[in-house]
């Protein structure tokens, strides 16, 4: 089975590309995702498989990564933060309508197996991946094999609570790790910094057009990368909390190496640097053990495409 066709479904989007048993994209495609219609959105999944399936003949599955529960069949999608799916039997649908075997899978899941397969895991047998994007997703590697759970809905990493009774999360918890090391939770601290001190958040405001409320992360990591000292701050509290979560997956799960992704991961190692900081000052016995690798994904946001589609091949 050479080429198979991964889709990346989110809620803005859905992403979809040709690849060949090597790991590259032969081909891709990208359509608005209609996220409060299944129905609709199941058409516009096979409306990207058949576009590509119609350029290449050998086309042999689909594996499909969406963020939300995935049963244990992976099958049904039984909850979808950002999308209209609840206990939608989503590979039916798709199977239907393009006439190929198609997998289901969790994003984060199909990202990390990527990673593992193809990018910043290659070599390792344990892995665990964290995405720092808006908020935090996951995926574990065991002994070279995909960790999903009992239930198929394992590694929801970003749910597990730091702080009790934190913020409130979007999973309807408070506290959640996700509150505080995400792109969102970087946000949240410029423009905290900004209301309150303001003096000292001079060039945050000035990129945000004056406005706590027009600072976004870009602007955040532009004035870090200036040297500014009110990002570079905003910088090392969402590193702090990240290292602090993966010093506590660690005393859990003892990985080989934690492989970073997400848009925050885009930071390098004005990231990178003060998480391993604060992760090597949080681990629990820390000077008696091995370290785990930490280091950046190297797929981007092709990652879940590609896992996806290595999965519908295995």
């Amino acid at each position: 089975m050479a080429l198979t066709i991964g889709v990346d479904v989110g809620g803005t989007k859905v992403a979809a590309g040709v690849v060949d048993d090597r790991g590259r994209i032969l081909e891709k495609v990208r359509r608005p995702t209609p996220s409060t219609n299944p129905q609709e959105t199941a058409a516009v999944i096979a409306e990207v498989v058949d576009l590509l399936k119609g350029k290449f003949e050998d086309v042999a599955a689909v594996g499909l990564g969406t963020a939300g529960f995935v049963d244990e069949t992976r099958s049904t999608v039984l909850f979808a933060p950002n999308l209209a799916w609840r206990d939608e039997p989503i590979k039916k649908k798709v199977e239907s309508l393009v006439g190929l075997p198609v997998v289901v899978e969790n994003d984060g899941n199909a990202t990390a197996w990527g990673e593992a397969r193809f990018g910043a895991g290659r070599g390792h047998d344990f892995i665990v991946l964290v995405t720092l994007g808006t908020g935090i997703g996951g995926g574990i590697i065991i002994n070279g094999e995909l960790y999903r759970g009992r239930f198929g809905i394992g590694a929801e990493v970003g749910h597990f609570r730091v702080v009790p009774d934190g913020r409130r999360c979007g999973c309807g918890n408070r506290g959640c790790w996700e509150q505080y090391a995400s792109g969102n939770a970087l946000v949240h601290e410029a423009r905290d910094l900004a209301r309150v001190a303001p003096a000292m958040a001079g060039r945050l405001l000035e990129l945000g057009d004056g406005r706590p409320e027009g600072i976004s992360g870009p602007e955040v990591s532009q004035a870090a990368r200036e040297g500014d000292p009110a990002a570079l701050e905003c910088f090392r509290t969402v590193a702090h909390w990240a290292g602090q979560g993966l010093a506590d997956l660690t005393a859990i799960l003892d990985p080989g190496a934690f492989i970073i992704g997400g848009g925050l991961s885009d930071a390098g190692d004005l990231l990178l640097d003060p998480i391993r900081t604060s992760f090597e000052n949080a681990l629990t016995g820390r000077g008696h053990r091995p370290l785990p690798e930490v280091r950046i994904a190297e797929l981007g946001s092709a990652a879940g495409i590609v896992g996806a589609a290595d999965l519908a091949r295995s």
